[in-house]
This record gives C-alpha cells, structure tokens and sequence, in this order.
C-alpha cells in the first residue's frame, strides 16, 4: 500500500472522477491493445483476427489477459493506474491489509460484471454512502480522493 491517503480520514471518491479515471485508462489501454492487434494481424499473415479465426480464442484471451495484468500491476503496486494518479484517487484495502492478486482478481472481475449489468455495479456507488461500488464492496476496497487527503 502507497502511504500517501489516511482511510477513515480521506474521503471517498465519487462516481464522477471515479469514471473520468476509468476513461483515461481505457485510452491507455486501447493503446496498448492497438499494438497487440498489429502484432497479431501480422502473426496472421496481414489478416484481421475473425471470430471464425483459429488464433481468435488466443486473441481474446491476451486481451483479456493483458487488460487484467494492466491495472492489477499498478492497484498492487502503490494503489493507482495512471487514470487513477492523474485523477489523484488511490485503492485501498476496507481490512487495513496490503492489496494481493486475490484482492484484484475479485475487484477486476467484479467491475467487468458491474458494467455488464448494464453499468448498474457502478451506479450503485450513487446510493452507497461511502460512494463503494459493487466490486468494492466485493473486494474489500475503497477508492480514496487524495486532493481531500490530511497532511501527516
């Protein structure tokens, strides 16, 4: 854990800067993906990966698999993905523990599941009082607003 937030002292994030985070590091992201699909495209010998593809069960499971290892590294290592640090919000552990694999595997999944119900994981940070969503509560962790973080 990054020493730069107090939990039970820094506010909450809520959902506005929360999503605005989430959009930088899909640009990142999409970036990154941009390079996979080139290499890939060239592995196929200059074709797009279809779905009737034989490459295509890898494709999706190195995209998936890369979008995973993306905010798992920076969430364990110091709280914050690079959305995350330019919108000055960090992760937390709710349990005081360090944050672990386990812990962002739970958050990942559970944020993929929170848009696939139609974005309602999300929107539920709207009626949540520490502005949690439904894979923070899942995974035991909150998102801290470090513009709002007490001076120690």
């Amino acid at each position: 854990m990054h020493d730069t937030a107090t939990p039970g002292k820094t506010p909450n994030v809520g959902l506005f800067r929360r999503i605005f985070a989430i959009f930088y590091d899909g640009f990142l992201l999409i970036a990154i993906l941009f390079i996979v699909s080139a290499v890939a495209t060239a592995f196929n010998q200059g074709k797009a990966i279809e779905t009737d593809d034989i490459f295509y069960p890898l494709y999706v499971l190195v995209v998936f698999g890369l979008s995973y290892l993306y905010f798992a590294w920076f969430w364990i290592n110091g709280g914050q993905s690079l959305g995350m640090k330019t919108w000055q919000i960090q992760l937390h552990s709710t349990r005081d523990q360090k944050i672990g694999w386990e812990t962002v595997t739970i958050r990942f999944f559970g944020a993929l599941f929170s848009w696939a119900c139609a974005g309602m994981g999300f929107l539920w940070a709207l009626i949540d009082k520490k502005n949690r969503c439904w894979h923070d509560l899942i995974s035991n962790t909150e998102l801290l607003d470090l513009r709002k973080s007490p001076k120690r």
